[in-house]
């Protein structure tokens, strides 16, 4: 740990449940360091607790096509484009789980089929202003021409319609603003960067 890391600090004065559900909101009383010198006022700051969240994004790298899902999200009730969103599949990492377990097992369940090879992209915080979910994001190579179909878990209130598309129709999608969550776009445009590199790793020589 590099000096300057070693003197930012965090003292917290006191911690509280505020609510406890499917998901779970602390609070917290604390202070930190100031790059400055000396320590901050004491604040109070909520915090969400959702777990920590796997994301996969579909791709087949012989049609050179995406798998993208719709659901209804209660965050995107008010939001312009309506509550169905385009997604990803995604799963929360369950105790013992790996994030590659997560994504394999959601991808069965929310698009009906199966990844082969997996990619790494990113590990990041979602909304670091007020929870600690990290989601994992990985890309996985999947056959597109199986996607189709209505799926997830009925015990779980899940309606996923699955679409199986270009991924030129994707990113066209993207930049309409039709595709407006942050999992998807980060997915998307990192596919933009590496799909050539992608496509010849996994056996397909661009332009076929």
């Amino acid at each position: 740990m590099s000096e300057s890391q070693s003197s930012k600090q965090v003292e917290i004065l006191g911690r509280e449940v505020c609510f406890q559900g499917f998901f779970r909101m602390e609070r917290f009383r604390l202070r930190h360091t100031l790059f400055a010198g000396g320590w901050s006022p004491v604040v109070e700051r909520e915090l969400f607790e959702r777990g920590h969240a796997a994301a996969l994004l579909p791709y087949d790298p012989v049609r050179d096509e995406v798998v993208l899902i719709e659901q209804f999200r209660i965050g995107a009730l008010e939001a312009p484009g309506g509550a169905w969103l385009l997604e990803i599949v995604a799963g929360i990492i369950e105790l013992g789980e790996t994030p590659e377990e997560v994504v394999r097992r959601e991808t069965v369940e929310e698009a009906g089929i199966e990844v082969a090879e997996v990619e790494p992209i990113y590990d990041y915080l979602v909304s670091p202003g007020g929870t600690s979910e990290r989601i994992t994001l990985l890309c996985g190579r999947v056959d597109a021409s199986r996607a189709q179909g209505i799926h997830g878990l009925p015990h779980e209130g899940e309606d996923i319609r699955v679409l199986a598309v270009p991924f030129t129709t994707a990113w066209r999608w993207l930049e309409e603003g039709r595709i407006d969550n942050a999992t998807p776009i980060v997915a998307l445009q990192w596919l933009a960067l590496n799909r050539k590199r992608l496509r010849l790793k996994w056996g397909v020589t661009p332009g076929v």
